[in-house]
């Protein structure tokens, strides 16, 4: 994992690094972050969920593709080796959302884990903040959707399994590959793709609701793993399935494209060709209602395929891409008029009246 330090310019700093001798090894540094909220609203139309919850900031499974890089510039670090390996902790996060809990302003939305950036990264394993956000997540009985590529999840088996009894609850696993060895070459820090699935087959024999988002789909790449990737998720336990075309905001797409062009020589070029066709002639889209669309004959084909091998697994799709999950939560939460499960400890006794 470990690459000499590369970054894309910062477009928020007017200075540019030029190395005179070869750059060192990037080194992993954590900072801790001293957010005074942790809840992060949606209002973007190509995304199904109201409320995003993540422990961290900057991610160590070193996704070539991850679109939250651009949110790292805004801390004065770069989007590339930086947002891999300087990452922030947020170690108040369980106490911040026990207090917008208890606003009476909150009704029960269902909070997706890992909005940005992975909540079961590495550093759960040491800093357990998701898992601790989770607990109090138990405590309320408020519904729960969570995206992630790690295996640690598994840690949480007894937490999720009683937000599925008590609460609601559904994890997607983000598996755009089969082929461990493309899977490493584009996410090195991520478990291959198999220990994924042994995963979500784990959660699912304990009660806990699981699909599979393939996201992204990099065109000439990964699209041929998409059936083995369905059939491998549905004999695991998926019941749900999505895929997205792959994104590159501002400087994700110089990361992804030295990314690809160094690991993968020989195919870069014509991937990166196909996903242009994909973007009609650009390499990315970032007006609303767009970002998540591809257009022409090949991704015609590409969705059909996917459509195709879901229908023949029995996996539930949505009809339209959408970021992250499509409908993973149902949207019964409180701000379309659905029942929710949420309930503020104390409520139904008299002195849940004071609060």
């Amino acid at each position: 994992m470990l690459r000499p330090l590369d970054n894309p310019v910062n477009r928020f700093d007017p200075r540019e690094v030029v190395w005179e001798i070869p750059p060192d090894l990037a080194k992993l540094t954590v900072y801790e972050d001293a957010t005074k909220s942790i809840l992060s609203k949606n209002d973007s139309p190509d995304l199904w969920f109201h409320w995003s919850l993540n422990p961290y900031r900057g991610c160590m499974h070193a996704c070539a593709y991850c679109y939250a890089r651009p949110t790292h510039e805004y801390l004065g670090f770069g989007a590339g080796t930086d947002h891999d390996t300087k990452i922030l902790v947020k170690p108040r996060a369980a106490a911040l959302l026990r207090e917008e809990f208890e606003h009476q302003a909150w009704r029960g939305d269902t909070v997706l884990f890992s909005g940005n950036t992975d909540c079961y990264q590495p550093l759960e394993y040491r800093w357990q903040l998701t898992r601790a956000c989770l607990q109090v997540c138990l405590e309320y009985r408020n519904p729960v959707a969570i995206i992630t590529k790690a295996a640690l999840i598994e840690r949480d088996v007894d937490v999720l399994a009683r937000l599925a009894r008590e609460a609601r609850v559904q994890v997607a696993f983000s598996i755009p590959f089969w082929d461990p060895e493309l899977a490493r070459a584009i996410e090195p820090g991520a478990p291959s793709p198999q220990r994924r699935v042994d995963a979500m087959r784990r959660l699912h024999e304990a009660g806990v609701p699981v699909a599979v988002n393939i996201a992204p789909v990099i065109p000439g790449l990964n699209d041929r793993d998409i059936p083995a990737v369905l059939q491998a998720c549905a004999a695991a336990g998926a019941q749900k399935a999505a895929m997205i075309l792959v994104r590159l905001p501002g400087p994700v797409e110089a990361v992804f494209t030295e990314r690809l062009r160094a690991t993968l020589p020989t195919r870069a070029e014509g991937v990166l060709a196909r996903l242009a066709r994909a973007r009609d002639g650009r390499m990315q889209e970032s007006r609303f209602g767009e970002r998540m669309r591809g257009h022409g004959q090949e991704w015609a084909a590409t969705k059909q395929l996917f459509a195709l091998t879901c229908r023949r697994l029995g996996l539930e799709t949505h009809p339209e891409e959408s970021s992250a999950a499509p409908e993973f939560a149902d949207k019964r939460s409180g701000h379309d008029g659905a029942p929710t499960t949420f309930r503020r400890p104390g409520s139904g006794r008299q002195l849940g009246l004071f609060r």
